[in-house]
């Protein structure tokens, strides 16, 4: 595709960037949230043993 103006590469990169940080954030908060999820699990565990 090289008859394609320069903004639409500027356009092309700012969408890919954008969606990028969006799909970054989605797996941090996904980690995020999947780390305190053991935290609560391991209480229930203590407190079936008791």
């Amino acid at each position: 595709m090289p008859q394609m103006s320069p903004i639409n590469w500027l356009i092309l990169m700012i969408y890919f960037s954008i969606v990028l940080i969006m799909f970054n954030s989605m797996i941090y908060s996904m980690f995020y949230y999947a780390t305190s999820l053991p935290n609560i699990s391991s209480k229930i565990q203590k407190n079936w043993k008791w």
